[in-house]
């Protein structure tokens, strides 16, 4: 279910960047994802932006792939450090 929510998360933050990319930085579709994509995966942007609109949007875009993707690491860690803390009963010694 957190891996299903996490890539809903994914498909929308790609969506927005590509939508930004495509507008703003009159970058065809296929161009405007693949620069969505890379700045949500952290590699960085592939095609340089020509108007203060489009540079700011990537500025804008750029900071919140960056929370999105800390945000994904929390979602789909979380069932696993829960069930971790189950197992070493570390809830149980917080209580004491």
């Amino acid at each position: 279910m957190h891996l299903g929510l996490g890539g809903i998360i994914v498909a929308i933050a790609v969506g927005i960047g590509t939508i930004g990319y495509a507008t703003l930085g009159q970058l065809s579709w296929l161009d405007a994802f693949l620069n969505a994509s890379m700045i949500l995966g952290g590699m960085g942007p592939v095609d340089r932006m020509e108007t203060s609109a489009a540079k700011l949007f990537a500025a804008l875009y750029a900071l919140f792939s960056g929370l999105v993707f800390v945000g994904l690491v929390g979602i789909v860690l979380a069932p696993w450090v829960h069930r971790l803390l189950h197992w070493t009963h570390l809830e149980d010694r917080a209580d004491r």
